[in-house]
């Protein structure tokens, strides 16, 4: 069944505007035994989050799904002291808390059927965000996928959609970067707290991210990367958008948990076919197979099932001007963005052949940490694009 805190009236509505209400949400999140769905029915019943620390025992266990240990746990929470460091840490790191019931709660999550109550962000979501795509896929890439994920993104980019993905290795990355490259929005969902972003590698490219675009969170800002975290928080990548578009998966990728919460939430499903036997492909390939996705050729075949946007970018498919797909030529040729002085030398020793970090760092003469800082910055400027064994070249 889906959420709909739009529906309830405003006599119905829980209070959870002042600072002490969002501090004990906070607290709630704290609270053994709790989670995200007890947290709903709790305040939805009561109304308020401190009338939840307030209420008795056998007030709470009136609420459905709230047994007497439970009850007991919210009743001997005491750690305000990590209340206070969570909004210390947010105040900080120029984190905002979004609630379910605040109007700047994305909408389209909020109508799915188990939308967080609370979402961390840094950076700004906008009303264009409403137009979003997920595009995910495995983390052992093929340079397959990225080229097609690069190509697709760019399109998708170009007519006016933004990008959601995980930020995790492989095809997430390549998607966000892709954004980047375009100018265009992109939003990433962590499987852990904002303080610690995972893959730590990934810090650089969340810093860049925030800049026009945001990184969400359902987790405290502290919070691990836990396995059991990223098959939760791909509800929120689908949730957030229109459809997911999954690149490649592995017959047990985590970008299958995806399409399948997406099918779930009444959102659209498309995947792009790959080799037959090839390992990176057999997700996508079972899902096109089985009716659970639509086969995707070139953005065409995902703009066609997506309502218009109202004021979109003039439309630029996949297509090459000679008629090439998605499994195709990459299409028209962006400006040369500005350089640095280190950016310039490598990229002008780079060529259109895969080269070595350790070759190009001995004909630059630079250290390999140095070297990485900057050609990640070539990445995100879309004329730089990394391969398997640490190589790089131009795009």
């Amino acid at each position: 069944m889906l959420f709909d805190a739009d529906s309830l009236s405003d006599a119905d509505a829980p209070d959870v505007d002042s600072d002490a209400e969002r501090r004990a949400l906070v607290a709630l999140m704290l609270v053994p035994r709790v989670g995200w769905q007890r947290t709903r029915m709790l305040i939805n019943y009561l109304k308020r989050p401190t009338a939840v620390f307030a209420a008795s025992r056998s007030v709470l266990t009136n609420v459905p799904g709230i047994g007497p240990h439970t009850a007991e746990a919210i009743r001997a929470f005491q750690d305000h002291a990590a209340v206070d460091r969570q909004f210390e840490r947010a105040a900080a790191m120029n984190v905002r808390l979004l609630t379910l019931w605040d109007d700047s709660y994305p909408k389209r999550l909020r109508h799915t059927y188990d939308p967080p109550p609370c979402l961390w962000m840094r950076g700004a979501m906008q009303a264009a965000d409403r137009h979003a795509i997920a595009v995910v896929g495995t983390r052992r890439c093929t340079d397959y996928g990225k080229r097609i994920t690069r190509t697709l993104t760019a399109a998708l980019v170009q007519n006016g959609y933004t990008i959601i993905s995980g930020l995790a290795f492989g095809i997430d990355a390549v998607a966000h970067k892709t954004a980047l490259a375009e100018n265009g929005r992109t939003i990433a969902v962590l499987g852990s707290g904002l303080a610690r972003v995972y893959p730590q590698q990934h810090t650089r490219l969340a810093d860049a991210i925030i800049e026009s675009g945001a990184v969400l969170s359902e987790y405290t800002l502290d919070e691990d990367p836990n396995a059991s975290n990223f098959p939760e928080r791909n509800r929120i990548v689908s949730g957030l958008t229109l459809g997911t578009l999954v690149i490649e998966s592995h017959e047990k990728g985590g970008a299958l948990i995806t399409a399948r919460l997406a099918v779930e939430q009444n959102r659209e499903v498309f995947a792009v076919p790959g080799p037959v036997g090839a390992g990176a492909s057999k997700g996508t390939n079972r899902l096109i197979q089985r009716g659970h996705a639509k086969l995707v050729l070139d953005a065409d075949d995902i703009l066609a099932e997506l309502p218009p946007l109202p004021h979109s970018h003039e439309r630029c498919s996949a297509a090459t001007n000679d008629g090439e797909s998605a499994t195709g030529a990459a299409s028209t040729k962006r400006p040369m963005p500005d350089l640095t002085e280190k950016e310039a030398q490598l990229y002008n020793i780079l060529t259109r052949t895969p080269m070595h970090i350790d070759v190009l760092c001995a004909r630059a003469g630079v250290p390999a940490s140095e070297a990485l800082v900057h050609l990640l910055q070539l990445e995100f400027k879309g004329i730089v694009e990394q391969t398997a064994g640490k190589q790089f070249l131009r795009r």
